[in-house]
């Protein structure tokens, strides 16, 4: 049997609360025993060396609270020497409870590691919580995009967020500058989107009777000679959907360095706008676990409202 090099940890036996119930057990053991390949995990788990309440249990089963969990000795990785804590400044708490923690994510921090990135908000959040029983991202923001972003702190709140999600009662809405004047005060975009990946391995998604339904409602907000504000309520979460969906129209998001206009970025930098305008700007939805509705709100960051008030000065300048 190969085990990671470091620490071992003698059988113990955990007992499920609230915050772990509903969640699979392979699900379990690989958060709790960081640093143990999946391979180690589904074999202890075969062989019968976990026990759910003194019975052996398949790799599906979900825990329930007050599950007693026999965990045998395994060795987890030890920390790099000299890696520092991704601790990081904290982040703006908009509302806080038992069962959720709501966010208000600065522009250019992902919200998980991975694809280059070493750590991101979910991690943060743990380094800089770790008294925690569980942090959870309920849904997510792509790293350029800052605003709001809800964190589950229970099982049963993010089961029921993300039932919420699928059923569209999560109202989400979002600020974004196009390039182009939008014509209409309010309009529903109806149009399917299709995950794939470019020949180099990058995600991408695009307009296609193949894909997934998708609904976006947009309202003109402002408009210049060759720019609109646009809020983008989502009925539908699909993946770059407000992205995808307005340049589809001819309507690319200012600074968007995957579906823009690459020309007009370039011109854009220079002008003070240094990323993709998109911002979410409102979140509202029921309480998952006590139904109390709740409503957040951030306002445009300074870097994005900086960029509206040049436009504001350059309109008037030129009459």
């Amino acid at each position: 049997m190969t085990m990671i090099e470091g620490k071992a940890i003698a059988v113990r036996h955990e007992r499920i609360d609230e915050g772990a119930a509903g969640q699979r057990i392979d699900n379990y053991l690989m958060r709790i025993a960081k640093g143990v390949p999946k391979s180690h995990v589904y074999r202890i788990l075969r062989s019968g060396e976990v026990r759910v309440n003194g019975r052996r249990v398949q790799q599906t089963y979900r825990l329930q609270e007050g599950d007693e969990v026999r965990i045998p000795p395994v060795r987890v990785a030890e920390p790099a020497q000299g890696a520092p804590a991704p601790v990081g400044k904290a982040l703006p708490v908009v509302y806080e409870d038992d069962a959720i923690l709501v966010i208000d994510k600065p522009s250019g921090k992902a919200v998980h590691g991975g694809s280059g990135v070493s750590y991101g908000v979910i991690e943060q959040l743990r380094a800089q919580r770790p008294e925690a029983r569980m942090l959870e991202l309920a849904h997510r923001l792509d790293r350029e995009t800052s605003g709001l972003l809800i964190v589950a702190k229970k099982r049963s709140a993010l089961t029921a967020l993300h039932d919420m999600m699928r059923e569209g009662s999560v109202e989400k809405r979002y600020f974004t500058l196009v390039a182009g004047r939008w014509s209409n005060p309010l309009q529903h975009v109806r149009a399917a989107l299709h995950k794939y990946l470019t020949p180099e391995g990058e995600r991408r998604v695009r307009v296609s009777d193949e894909g997934k339904a998708a609904h976006s409602i947009v309202r003109l907000v402002k408009r210049w000679r060759e720019y609109s504000l646009l809020e983008v309520e989502l009925k539908t979460g699909r993946t770059h959907q407000i992205r995808v969906h307005l340049t589809h129209l001819g309507f690319p998001l200012c600074g968007d360095d995957k579906y823009g206009d690459f020309a007009l970025n370039k011109r854009l930098e220079g002008e003070g706008l240094r990323r993709m305008f998109l911002h979410a700007a409102q979140l509202r939805f029921a309480h998952p676990l006590t139904g109390v509705p709740l409503a957040f709100a951030s306002p445009l960051p300074a870097d994005l409202q900086s960029f509206i008030e040049r436009l504001d000065a350059a309109e008037k300048k030129n009459g």
